[in-house]
């Protein structure tokens, strides 16, 4: 009976150690994400100029570029930027 308590404690003991170091792993990577973050912010995140259709003479209204650079940026939430719009034919 003894070996298999001094076992249990062993299983419990291992496992808290690996939970509790788990756990400092997340807040303190989380922790530095927000310090780097707060330093040095990501300077590739800034509005998309007015983009306009390329290539050919069937050129796509304003509305409907407006349109889609503003659906762009909802769906990305401001990550991605529109830099090209062709019509396919």
């Amino acid at each position: 009976m003894s070996e298999f308590s001094t076992a249990l404690m062993l299983l419990a003991v291992g496992m808290g150690t690996v939970f509790v170091i788990l756990l400092l792993i997340i807040y303190f990577s989380q922790g530095l994400i927000k310090l780097v973050n707060k330093f040095a912010p990501d300077e590739t995140l800034k509005p998309a100029p007015s983009v306009a259709a390329s290539g050919s003479n069937d050129t796509i209204p304003p509305k409907i570029i407006a349109a889609i650079t503003a659906a762009v940026g909802m769906a990305t939430k401001g990550k991605s930027k529109v830099v090209k719009i062709e019509k396919v034919k």
